[in-house]
């Protein structure tokens, strides 16, 4: 959100904003007054103003490395993430599910072109991902978010798979080559026909999941669970055979929404 954004709001309402994109700028990664005020548009003393007042409200705190997220947003995030019931309807089949497979759950619905982890059960085989609740990961990079695109059409999966690729350039601890677009589009096909996704380490080196969609009382997707482990762990005859048990997972978190099945 920039200062062009909110130019026009009541003057109450423009610092509200303002004060909000500072806290999103933070989220993003943003810790000094100069890379905070380029984010959200302002001058370094309207920054240091929206700045100071958050951290005396607990919103955001000055560390020596730079401004972080402060202990009242955690707060309120965790209220939120209780108050969402999908949470509670699902986290007793997550917990069957990882009883069962002993890896890591995933549960995760779409922010725009991105799955936001909302649920994570972590492995008892003493493996840690870098996945956690409250991040972001490009949809078409997921198992996950692969499964809440399979209602989309191809269209829409290209332009997502595009965008993917744009922002997984240049990072580390990815596939050097990742899934030409004729082979995307083909498993993609496969999955939605199947109602399922698989994660071959496009999200994650070393990384391999099973993915099935949740919908609601109208068949629609709002949701996806997934397994993820490590290839020693998960390897392909593996993926295979958890494909049916995810599906039944996800199956049954979606009963508990009201789906009746197609």
């Amino acid at each position: 959100m920039t200062q062009d954004n909110n130019k026009e709001a009541p003057l109450g309402a423009q610092a509200l904003f303002r004060g909000l994109a500072v806290i999103d700028a933070v989220s993003q990664g943003a810790d000094s007054l100069a890379a905070i005020g380029s984010a959200i548009g302002c001058t370094r003393s309207t920054t240091h103003r929206l700045v100071a007042a958050l951290v005396q409200a607990d919103y955001l705190r000055s560390e020596a490395q730079g401004y972080r997220l402060g202990p009242r947003l955690i707060e309120l995030g965790y209220k939120a993430r209780a108050e969402m019931p999908l949470i509670k309807l699902a986290r007793p089949h997550l917990q069957r599910l990882a009883d069962l497979t002993q890896d890591t759950i995933h549960l995760g619905v779409r922010e725009s072109g991105d799955v936001l982890y909302i649920d994570k059960l972590s492995s008892t085989r003493g493996l840690e991902m870098r996945s956690r609740i409250g991040l972001r990961m490009p949809l078409a990079l997921t198992g996950i978010g692969k499964s809440l695109m399979l209602d989309l059409p191809a269209a829409d999966w290209q332009t997502l798979y595009e965008e993917g690729l744009q922002r997984r350039a240049g990072q580390s601890g990815l596939r050097e080559e990742f899934t030409p677009w004729q082979d995307y589009h083909a498993q993609m096909a496969e999955y939605a026909a199947g109602g399922f996704s698989f994660d071959l380490e496009e999200n994650e080196l070393g990384v391999r999941c099973v993915a099935a969609p949740v919908r609601d009382t109208g068949g629609e997707i709002i949701a996806a669970l997934s397994v993820a482990s490590a290839i020693p762990y998960m390897p392909e005859s593996r993926l295979e055979e958890l494909r049916p048990v995810v599906i039944r997972c996800a199956a049954d978190v979606s009963a508990e929404l009201g789906w009746r099945g197609r």
